[in-house]
């Protein structure tokens, strides 16, 4: 999996120094990634592909 183009985020309503948050890096055309953000770039890396990613999300903000 060739990562070197991923611009890793954090979502706008993590908080900050909790250890409780995830990165997503989705500007890649293969899939969607998500890592632990208290790994440091180390950790296991996560693949979704961009269908499974997005029906995630909306699940996700129907229910928030």
């Amino acid at each position: 999996m060739d990562l070197t183009g991923a611009r890793w985020r954090k979502s706008t309503r993590s908080g900050t120094n909790q250890g409780a948050c995830v990165e997503v890096a989705d500007n890649l055309v293969v899939a969607v990634y998500v890592r632990d953000t208290k790994d440091n770039g180390s950790g296991p890396v996560l693949a979704f592909s961009r269908e499974s990613w997005g029906a995630f999300v909306g699940q996700v903000a129907t229910r928030a």
